[in-house]
């Protein structure tokens, strides 16, 4: 039966992925189904395959006995004798079915229902292959369109190229190559559908991986990529090692390998920069290719930055139609707003962020209180000084080498080295010039204080009410005031008058 059987079978395997065992149960399901139709049963129907899968025939067990009761589970000694001259009752005998035996309908059901269960297979095996391989690239070949939507032939199955999908910059052509994305893979009633995708920063990545080594195998890791398809791509980069540069890495000798990338891309632009923890360096970095003078954070609870350029560069920074600067925005999630130095100086800002641009200016230091912002004090000092509950600056300095001997797990060179350090990075102001210091300051408020006496004050001819000689009417009653000088008669030397 079923001759050129195991051909079939290699055949289904190679074209359509579906495994042996597979194939072998869906013919041993199509048999069944058939006899089921036939004879209404399949508890004593057996199918069997030769060795090398090139025939399969379907067998009926039958009970023998003297007077059959049940034609389907039963058969005559006389018969069975017929067919095993050995045979006695009570033993059980195979009877092979001949396919002529199945009527037409029966095996038009059968086949039906083989042809299903193949395409659910085939459909669960492409799914599960596919599905394992969503973000990663693939290629193949432009094989129609329709509605701006592309659909690509990729081999076992079609895969479908939105037009949202497809960049600006692109165009395309019946049996193109095409390289994509494999952005989500579905099950649908009527099949499988695999989207493809060329517009995602993830297709972006995976073209890194392919053009440069040593983003594939981590030496230079992406931070984060942003996209406007077609037009610019900022990517932030870093290196695990230190002798590796990665924005160097990335270019390549001559460029070569950034020139690939663009060119998989139809020449769109790609910015490469170095990822840095330093917040504002990291805004510099992101609006190249423009030149940032200096970066001023202006509310970092709010993420909100101000970056200051030259006059030449401000259209570089913003970019056409604001392009640049909102990619950089995206990079380092902060909201950058570009000004030139003239523009900065116009506007009202507040007094933390005048005062933090005069520090960028004019390269004001901070003044330091922490022992582990110490230049040059290591990990093991910090440690051993903050488990002697010693954490400030001040206090550490108070300390004399006694009390520094006393402190537990020192050695002779832990000393040294701490007096070291404090005698390169802090200057220590002597308490006799402090008082000195304090001294002169009590003089000069006190000569202050004489040079400038209290106002003399007089009393209101009215109401007796307190005025000095500078009001004009007197602030109790409202009457008018005028202070004139006279010759004096006496020793008072100015004369009160009331003006009505």
């Amino acid at each position: 039966m079923a001759s050129g059987l195991a051909d079939a079978i290699r055949g289904l395997v190679h074209e359509k992925g579906i495994s042996e065992d597979l194939v072998r149960k869906t013919i041993e399901d199509f048999l069944y189904a058939a006899y089921k139709r036939k004879f209404g049963t399949v508890e004593n129907a057996v199918v069997r395959f030769n060795d090398d899968y090139s025939e399969v025939s379907i067998f009926a067990r039958k009970s023998i006995v003297e007077e059959i009761t049940d034609p389907v589970f039963e058969i005559e000694l006389k018969d069975a004798l017929e067919l095993n001259d050995e045979c006695e009752v009570g033993d059980e005998l195979l009877i092979e079915i001949n396919p002529t035996d199945f009527d037409r309908g029966a095996v038009q059901s059968a086949k039906q229902k083989a042809r299903q269960t193949l395409r659910e297979i085939h459909k669960d095996t492409l799914y599960s292959e596919f599905k394992d391989k969503e973000g990663e690239m693939i290629i193949g070949y432009h094989q129609r369109e329709r509605n701006g939507n592309i659909f690509v032939d990729l081999g076992k199955i079609e895969g479908i190229l939105p037009k949202r999908y497809q960049s600006p910059r692109e165009s395309y052509h019946p049996n193109d190559r095409i390289k994509a994305l494999i952005y989500e893979v579905s099950k649908s009633p009527s099949g499988l559908q695999i989207i493809l995708s060329r517009t995602h920063t993830d297709f972006v990545k995976r073209i890194f991986e392919l053009e440069v080594p040593e983003i594939y195998d981590k030496t230079v890791e992406i931070f984060k990529i942003v996209r406007e398809p077609g037009y610019r791509t900022k990517i932030s980069v870093y290196s695990n090692r230190e002798d590796v540069d990665p924005v160097g890495a990335c270019v390549g000798i001559k460029g070569v390998r950034i020139q690939a990338i663009v060119r998989e891309l139809e020449g769109e632009k790609i910015d490469i920069l170095k990822y840095v923890t330093d917040q504002r360096e990291f805004i510099k970095n992101a609006l190249s290719p423009a030149e940032v003078e200096n970066v001023i954070i202006l509310d970092e609870s709010k993420r909100q930055a101000l970056a200051i350029v030259n006059e030449s560069q401000l259209s570089l920074a913003i970019g056409k139609k604001g392009l640049n600067v909102r990619l950089a925005n995206r990079l380092v999630d902060w909201n950058i707003d570009v000004k030139t130095i003239e523009q900065f100086e116009e506007m009202d800002i507040t007094i933390d962020s005048k005062r933090e641009l005069n520090a960028l200016f004019n390269d004001i230091e901070e003044e330091i209180t922490s022992i582990s912002e110490l230049p040059g004090i290591s990990e093991h000092l910090v440690e051993l000084l903050t488990a002697n509950n010693i954490e400030l600056i001040e206090t550490l300095v108070s300390m004399d080498r006694n009390d520094l001997e006393k402190l537990e797990g020192f050695t002779e060179e832990d000393i040294k080295n701490i007096e070291t350090i404090i005698s390169e990075n802090v200057d220590i102001v002597e308490e006799e010039e402090l008082e000195e210091e304090e001294f002169f300051e009590e003089q000069e408020e006190e000569k202050d204080e004489e040079e400038s006496p209290e106002e003399e004050t007089y009393e209101c001819p009215e109401c007796g009410a307190p005025i000095t000689i500078d009001m004009t009417s007197c602030p109790a009653c409202g009457i008018g005031l005028r202070f004139e000088e006279e010759e004096p008669d006496n020793e008072d030397g100015e004369k009160l008058e009331e003006e009505e």
